[in-house]
């Protein structure tokens, strides 16, 4: 057969390779590879949008997904001179055993990868030796410069993008390349390279271990404590599932998925009511630009502006529409106002210009119903900070405090938590614990203030620039793939929400949106009434010169 060469997506694609690749898989059936569940997956659109940095390697292509991507074959040299040092260590006849035992494991490779691999048996397996030693690499050189070297090694390449001078710059953006979701490769690839440079599997485990850990201490924004257990090397499936679990701790309890309309209409609800007011200010305004005039709508304006006419339209709607005449004339009228609402929602926003629909953009960013910690704070919340895990996420209702665990951020946090965030979302997990706590700070954090407060207590450890940026970033996090409920995280938010509305400010201020706010239609509709009868006596007095007439009528009353 001649290999014909088709151009897909910019990308050379093999006919030929495809299909030898394509028969090897459906003909040779590997009992392990049903044990092997895909956990390299691209990263969501609907996630990918939002900062496609945080998901697409910079420096360092690791595995199939970037590997040619001309950007990153800088860092190409280095890989290389790993994988010399790797052929070194086990000279020529072992280097040539350890590729073809990757050969052999080619299906159990491919297995790990969500997406179709158009790559040759030899490809890939020639790849993972690059990768694969690469990492170890950088394992080894993050644990030396720890103090515990676990390898015994020539002097490496990548010390000096680990020591001190790299530390702030090449390191931390080789890290955050690592930690990414569509740059991992198999971990039992690195566990065979250990294991054929130490000879036994075990001795590779306990060997690599302390090195993933160390590597998860620079990583992760949350302190390891002793308190996670050991994570088994053997059922992880790559780095970021190692740190995952590091981070994330298993939890008991059965979840169930929410239904998002229910976030929406709330969402839509606060929109609507601000959009009320905006509309109900826009015919004040309106109201208030045409009392220029002299005579007698002069002294309709006062009244306008004196307080009794203020506290009737403070009045509740349910009153209002009560009054004889406002039953009769809510409707037509009502609908009017909806109609013209619809047209103007219909039109772009000003300075948008780009003429797309609501519906046709983005839906909006979701975040959970619950207080700030600046309202928190006011409403009489105490804040203190766990030494421990997500788990240790409390309300005690009793003491009025709000437990949160300790998160540092520095300028590899973003990227952790949002590929943690993916990770979760992408491996059908159905305890997405990380996902709803990043919920609940973007929740409880709306501008740097509130950081800024959390930060005083402890609870945040603001490595960014300022605490401006730090806001942004738990802002930014909150758009996921499906909002799911976590009993102990929703049993908090609950409470919190609780002993937040029971506050008589808090009620108060709900009694004024609910009946001042809440009955803007009425007096939507008040408010046009009045400029319906003060347009047709601007007119009548415009023909008829009522304000000569009033001032002679007064003049004789003078008298």
């Amino acid at each position: 057969m001649s290999s014909t060469r088709f151009n897909m997506s910019n990308l050379d694609f093999d006919e030929h390779r495809w299909l030898i690749n394509i028969r090897r898989t459906v003909e040779e059936e590997v009992e392990d590879e049903r044990e092997i569940p895909v956990s390299i997956f691209n990263v969501p659109k609907s996630l990918m949008s939002g900062n496609p940095d945080s998901y697409t390697p910079q420096v360092v292509a690791l595995g199939p997904y970037h590997y040619f991507r001309p950007e990153l074959y800088e860092m190409e040299r280095y890989k290389l001179a790993a994988t010399k040092m790797t052929k070194k260590q086990l000279q020529s006849e072992k280097f040539k055993q350890l590729v073809d035992q990757l050969v052999n494991l080619e299906l159990r490779i491919r297995a790990s990868y969500h997406k179709f691999l158009d790559f040759s048996h030899e490809t890939l397996a020639w790849m993972m030796v690059v990768d694969g030693s690469f990492l170890l690499e950088i394992l080894h050189v993050d644990a030396a410069k720890e103090g515990k070297v676990v390898l015994t090694r020539t002097p490496s390449k990548l010390s000096h993008l680990v020591g001190k001078g790299g530390r702030a710059s090449g390191y931390n953006a080789i890290l955050r390349d690592m930690v990414m979701l569509e740059n991992q490769i198999p971990l039992f690839v690195i566990r065979k390279l250990a294991e054929v440079q130490l000879s036994s599997l075990e001795k590779a485990d306990d060997t690599l271990r302390p090195m993933l850990t160390g590597l998860c201490n620079d990583l992760s924004p949350f302190k390891i404590t002793e308190e996670i257990p050991v994570i088994n090397v053997s059922k992880s499936a790559h780095l970021l599932d190692y740190l995952y679990h590091t981070i994330v701790p298993i939890v008991e309890e059965s979840l169930e998925i929410t239904d998002i309309e229910e976030l929406v209409e709330a969402m839509e609800d606060k929109e609507e009511a601000h959009a009320n007011q905006r509309n109900l200010k826009k015919i004040i305004k309106e109201i208030a630009s045409k009392l220029n005039i002299k005579g007698p709508v002069h002294l309709i304006k006062r009244l306008l502006l004196s307080k009794p006419f203020k506290f009737v339209l403070k009045l509740p709607g349910r009153i209002l529409s009560n009054l004889p005449g406002f039953s009769i004339l809510k409707g037509p009228i009502s609908q009017m106002f909806v109609f013209s609402q619809s047209k103007e929602a219909a039109k772009p926003e000003d300075g948008n210009g780009d003429g797309i629909s609501d519906i046709e953009k983005p839906p909006l960013v979701e975040e959970i119903a619950v207080p700030s910690v600046s309202e928190l704070s006011k409403s009489g919340v105490r804040f203190l900070p766990t030494n421990g895990n997500i788990l240790t996420i409390s309300f005690d209702v009793k003491t009025v405090t709000f437990y949160l665990p300790v998160v540092t951020l520095d300028m590899n946090t973003e990227v952790v938590l949002r590929n943690l965030v993916a990770y979760e979302a992408s491996s059908a997990s159905e305890s997405l614990v990380f996902t709803r706590y990043t919920e609940l700070m973007n929740g409880i954090i709306d501008n740097e203030e509130d950081v800024k407060l959390l930060r005083e207590k402890g609870i945040i450890v603001n490595h960014l620039k300022s605490d401006e940026e730090a806001a942004n970033l738990w802002n930014g996090m909150s758009k996921s793939i499906k909002l799911t409920k976590v009993p102990f995280l929703d049993k908090t938010i609950e409470d919190l929400n609780k002993y937040y509305n029971s506050r008589w400010k808090v009620k108060a201020k709900r009694m004024m949106k609910l009946y001042v706010y809440g009955s803007w239609p009425i007096l939507t509709l008040l408010a046009a009434i009045v400029l319906l009868v003060l347009m047709g006596l601007q007119a009548f007095c415009s023909v008829y010169t009522c304000s000569k007439a009033f001032k002679i009528e007064n003049i004789t009353e003078n008298q």
